[in-house]
């Protein structure tokens, strides 16, 4: 084989290693397979839940909603994201735990402003609104 056809071969970037899986540890179709039916199992059970008005407590649906979303986001980073602490000489869980921390920052600070805003803002009566310049 040329040169030319061996780079033609791989001009798509990928190295297929004949087992079924390349060097960048794509998953096989087992695995999205697995993927796919985890993800239809976590999201029924949610619609299951507040459709079916299981539980009562709407807080406590809501917590385990936010449960069944956490497994669910672990779920597609693992088998559809093939997300590891191997892969990428570990940098691709560096840059995830990076944006783990900065959105949970964001998401907390902006969750203490408007808590604070809403409990420090004076509450104007009908009367009050009446009588302002």
């Amino acid at each position: 084989m040329s040169g030319a056809a061996r780079a033609d071969d791989h001009a798509h970037g990928h190295d297929h290693g004949g087992h079924g899986q390349d060097a960048h540890g794509h998953g096989s179709f087992k695995d999205y397979v697995t993927g796919f039916v985890l993800s239809v199992i976590l999201t029924a059970i949610p619609f299951w839940l507040v459709m079916g008005n299981v539980i009562d407590d709407k807080l406590v649906t809501g917590v385990v909603i936010l449960g069944l979303a956490v497994v669910q986001i672990v779920v597609h980073m693992i088998y559809f994201l093939h997300m590891n602490t191997k892969s990428e000489g570990g940098w691709t869980f560096l840059a995830l735990i990076f944006t783990i921390t900065l959105v949970l920052i964001t998401l907390c600070g902006s969750i203490w402003v408007m808590h604070h805003l809403n409990t420090n803002m004076m509450p104007i009566s009908a009367e009050e609104m009446r009588h302002a310049p």
